[in-house]
């Protein structure tokens, strides 16, 4: 059995939290929550969830592509967002990432989440 392994990217949105921005695991790999981030300096974008959604999305891509692994891949998404009222505007967007046999997903609002953004991603793939 493989041990697990912290993953790591660059090339994606790294803020310096206590956790990993993914785990790999027996050819699984686990990805922590990704925001509105913008991978190229780290700052939190602020944005309709249109924007917020596309690069949450993008950095979820990043790293999944950086770990050998890519969207058509991931089993399992969990959505938060901060106002289900946006729930058919993030749909939009989010559909586009995931064009045919879309992963299980979960979506539920959040009271709040980290720096006042309005969504935050979460995703299991294979590698």
């Amino acid at each position: 059995m493989e041990e697990k392994r912290a993953f790591e990217t660059e090339k994606a949105a790294v803020l310096g939290g206590p956790y990993s921005q993914a785990i790999i695991h027996n050819g699984i790999i686990y990805l922590s929550g990704q925001g509105p981030i913008d991978p190229q300096t780290n700052q939190v974008i602020h944005g309709t969830i249109e924007q917020e959604t596309e690069l949450a999305m993008e950095n979820i891509r990043i790293i999944l592509e950086e770990a050998g692994s890519s969207l058509s891949k991931v089993l399992q998404v969990t959505v938060y967002l901060l106002n289900m009222r946006e729930y058919g505007r993030f749909n939009e967007v989010y559909r586009r990432y995931f064009p045919q046999d879309p992963p299980a997903r979960t979506c539920v609002q959040a009271a709040r989440l980290p720096f006042d953004i309005r969504i935050e991603i979460d995703a299991i793939a294979y590698i």
